[in-house]
């Protein structure tokens, strides 16, 4: 019985340490050197005062700022813990009013508006964490956007366009704006 006995403790106590201690160790340590933006949350921000990442969305819902995609997270918007869609279909009747529900938010901002609300500014993501938006998102927002910050309509255009980020190796996914990026320059264009 000792003979397996010992094989099987030092077993354990082999893969305790490679696989509890030095594979950590070895990710933690490469991906520090490698990639240190990414492995430390790719905050935005000072470092003394980080503000967001530029990976999770946040919920932004003053006028004077752009607005990100609904996020169907709980409790919490944008909370990475419970990180999934609603799961609604397209005929659940919650999806229906809560779709109609972001629509006439978006016009009371805005009443002005009378064109199409974005697809995106109304649908949550599938991981609801969502940081960006496509651009017609942002230039619906450019007149609510403009009119709060008594800025001309043309110069948050000029800060979307400059925000726009292109398609991931010119092939992969879509044109996209990172909400938090483009809010961050705003406020830094005020100061």
């Amino acid at each position: 019985m000792t003979n397996h006995i010992k094989p099987a403790i030092f077993m354990l106590l082999f893969f305790t340490v490679l696989t509890g201690i030095a594979y950590p160790l070895a990710v933690t340590f490469s991906a520090q050197i490698l990639l240190p933006s990414q492995a430390n949350g790719s905050l935005l921000g000072s470092k003394e005062q980080p503000v967001g990442s530029e990976l999770i969305g946040q919920a932004f819902s003053r006028p004077e700022y752009f607005w990100g995609r609904p996020s169907a997270t709980s409790p919490a918007p944008y909370n990475g813990g419970a990180s999934g869609g609603s799961n609604q279909g397209p005929t659940n009747p919650a999806l229906i009013d809560a779709v109609q529900a972001r629509i006439k938010a978006l016009r009371d901002a805005d009443p002005t508006h009378s064109e199409a609300v974005p697809v995106d500014l109304v649908t949550a993501s599938a991981s609801g964490l969502d940081p960006h938006i496509s651009p017609a998102a942002a230039v619906y927002q450019i007149s609510r956007v403009a009119l709060a910050r008594h800025m001309s309509p043309g110069s948050v255009r000029e800060l979307v366009d400059r925000y726009t980020e292109a398609r991931q190796w010119g092939v992969l996914g879509e044109p996209r704006v990172n909400v938090l990026k483009l809010n961050l320059a705003l406020d830094k264009r005020l100061n």
